[in-house]
């Protein structure tokens, strides 16, 4: 910092401005700055910024925050990928000090003999405003100058045109002792980054044939996963997950449920990646050829889907890299190489990295890895257990990357202290998975949200409700409407959220003593009737899709930085909202935490954060059941776990003109018949059986 006055506290800015912080393409970016300065005489702050090419952007005044606070606040809205950079500067505003101080002298009575000194000092400052303004604005300056040496003028007269100019004085000021701060970056991603939808499936289930007696089971391939897709696409999703699709280790490869010997037709798990077929840069001959790889990404395409990739650094016992470089890996006291450990958990078909003997050959074969998919058409990793890499690593190699191409993103995968999550999202990594499957009450998840709005700035979460390694028991006991409560929380409480398959089938059944799935998907293939479920009624893909539409229509779903909550007095409810200023969209979200029981609540909503005044009333409309209400800030809620779990309302905003709002309604189309049965065809049930059983009774 270099001037007169202190500028301190900026934001955003991370680990004190060692890395970027993040924003999307056309996101409105706060920016804030404590300035101040000795005496009485007006401080004036703004933001100067400049985007990837170079070119300065025009200048963004800040307004004063809190009175007393010293807090100045604008915001910018960056438009291109890249990095940008901008700093906030701090200056003396003589027309703001003139204009103060005029304007008590005569309102304290003091007449033109009095003000002449100010007089000549407000035409001194307007005239240096004359280089400053637009050219359709200098003769209103002139103008104004002239008034103020015009003697022949009453005083009221002669002041009137110079204080005419507030605005465009404040657009366009006069600045003296212009004081500049640090310089910051700020890398904006492409709106993905932050606003995405995803589906997890593993291709090799998708047109599998199970065993029989007569054959053995027979994998899909990337041609029969094609005909997945237009039920990915139809629940609105837009990012396609696929878990490893490389060749998988024979050697200490697990069986069914992680057992540690296979069989002779067991696939294996996508994470043991590597077999003399190739390592991180082949596909599993069973999949198919790259050619096959390429026509399913841009079939995915043609449907809307981006296709993601894995981005596992590890290798099983017979990956390539084992024999070329053994130094790239562990070696133990008694010369074997160590496998992954997680205790009690043993991977024994895994051999973790270790970046500490080759850094520099590791960097560079991983980079030319990555760099080969990219030149694939993927611009999207979901990177395995980060946090037991270098933290420098992801770093370095994230940087390098986008060097090659800014539009690539990076979901971590860490489930791990709060620390490390975070400082993975500092480091560079787009996306975050979260706590969010363990945040199971309103208060619990209202405070986990409040946690990520405030690292907005650097770390975007993504709510995954299940993943193939996760199956919470809130979902194992909680019955179907636990799986709605759980896609409402996650689809509208994060612009980024995602499922793994079989969710929409309410798949419950949990290995006896693990938080993770029977059948375990990654050790055997497993084929889904899709249509079956669909044409039962056992499917609960209508209401996803239902959601993800929402959350497309609706600007302000697409932010996290907006999201707000509001006091609800039912401990078992959560209601929450966000607010788009630029569009005045708006949506309110009440959710139930409770899968087995109706609760009642009643809310008190904060106005102001929805965009109007204390005593105003607005209709709602709700996406789940085309009902309307009319609300204000005190409304009662009622929700039923079977019927409607959630309310999910879209503010209508009234005009002048409008009628006034509709009466209550509720479609005659609501009935029992909507409500997800479980598995076995029967009614909804009303409570989980003893909780080491997988059954649910009705």
């Amino acid at each position: 910092m270099s001037g007169r006055f202190p500028i301190e506290d900026v934001s955003p800015v991370v680990a004190c401005g060692r890395y970027p912080a993040k924003a999307v393409v056309d996101e409105v970016v706060p920016v804030s700055a404590r300035a101040y300065r000795e005496g009485h005489d007006a401080l004036g702050c703004n933001v100067v910024w400049r985007g990837p090419d170079g070119a300065a952007r025009p200048f963004t005044r800040m307004r004063p925050g809190e009175p007393g606070q010293d807090r100045w606040h604008a915001a910018i809205r960056p438009d291109a990928v890249g990095e940008w950079f901008f700093t906030v500067e701090a200056f003396q505003d003589p027309y703001l000090t003139w204009q103060n101080a005029v304007t008590k002298k005569i309102a304290a009575g003091q007449g033109p003999e009095d003000l002449a000194n100010d007089l000549a000092e407000g035409a001194r400052v307007l005239e240096a405003a004359v280089a400053l303004v637009p050219a359709g604005e200098t003769e209103r300056v002139r103008t104004a100058v002239a008034a103020l040496r015009d003697e022949r003028l009453a005083l009221s007269h002669r002041v009137a045109p110079a204080l005419g100019l507030a605005d465009l004085l404040w657009a366009h000021p006069v600045r003296e002792l212009v004081t500049t701060g640090d310089e910051y970056r700020l890398w904006v991603d492409r709106p993905r980054a932050l606003f995405s939808a995803w589906y997890e499936f593993f291709p090799r289930s998708e047109g599998a044939v199970p065993a029989t007696v007569d054959a053995p089971a027979r994998s899909g391939t990337f041609a029969t996963a094609m005909d997945r897709l237009p039920g990915v696409a139809a629940m609105g999703f837009d990012v396609l997950y696929l878990p490893p699709i490389h060749p998988i280790g024979r050697v200490n490869r697990k069986g069914p449920n992680n057992a540690l010997t296979a069989g002779p037709d067991d696939v294996g798990s996508p994470w043991a990646i590597g077999a003399a077929e190739g390592g991180h840069d082949a596909i599993h001959p069973d999949l198919g050829e790259p050619d096959d790889f390429r026509d399913f990404i841009a079939a995915a395409a043609e449907q809307g889907l981006e296709v993601a990739m894995d981005l596992a650094l590890q290798c099983a016992p017979d990956h390539p890299w084992v024999t070329q470089h053994p130094e790239w890996f562990t070696t133990r006291a008694d010369g074997s190489i160590a496998y992954a450990e997680n205790p009690p958990k043993k991977y024994q078909d895994i051999y973790p990295l270790n970046f500490d003997n080759d850094p520099e050959g590791i960097r560079a074969e991983v980079l030319r890895v990555v760099l080969h998919w990219v030149g694939e058409g993927i611009r999207i990793f979901r990177v395995d257990n980060p946090h037991t890499k270098p933290f420098d690593f992801w770093h370095w190699l994230i940087a390098e990357v986008k060097k090659v191409d800014p539009d690539v993103l990076f979901l971590a995968e860490a489930f791990t202290r709060p620390a490390i999550m975070h400082g993975l999202g500092k480091i560079g990594f787009t996306q975050s998975y979260t706590y969010f499957t363990w945040r199971t009450s309103a208060a619990e998840m209202r405070a986990y949200c409040e946690e990520l709005v405030a690292a907005a700035d650097y770390m975007r979460p993504n709510f995954w409700p299940n993943t193939p390694d996760i199956l919470h028991e809130s979902l194992q006991y909680g019955g179907p409407p636990m799986f709605k409560i759980r896609a409402v929380l996650a689809a509208l409480l994060s612009p980024s959220w995602g499922v793994y398959a079989g969710f929409e089938l309410f798949e419950h059944v949990a290995r006896p003593g693990a938080e993770e799935y029977l059948d375990n998907e990654k050790y055997e293939l497993r084929p889904r009737d899709w249509a079956g479920a669909q044409a039962h009624g056992r499917s609960l893909a209508p209401f996803i899709a239902t959601l993800n539409r929402v959350r497309r229509d609706n600007p302000a779903l697409h932010r996290l930085r907006n999201l707000r909550f509001h006091d609800i007095d039912n401990p078992a409810l959560l209601c929450w909202s966000k607010h788009d200023p630029d569009t005045g969209n708006t949506v309110i979200v009440v959710c139930s935490f409770d899968s087995h029981t109706v609760q009642w609540g009643n809310t008190t909503l904060d106005m102001p954060a929805l965009g109007f005044d204390w005593h105003e009333r607005f209709t709602v409309h709700d996406e789940l059941t085309g009902a309307s209400y009319e609300w204000g800030q005190r409304n009662a809620v009622r929700l039923d776990p079977y019927l409607q779990p959630a309310h999910v309302l879209t503010v209508r905003r009234p005009h002048a003109a409008d009628a006034p709002p509709p009466a209550t309604t509720v479609p005659a189309t609501l009935t029992v018949a909507d409500v997800p049965t479980d598995l076995s065809g029967g009614t909804a049930p009303t409570a989980p059986a003893q909780k080491d059983d997988d059954r649910w009774t009705s």
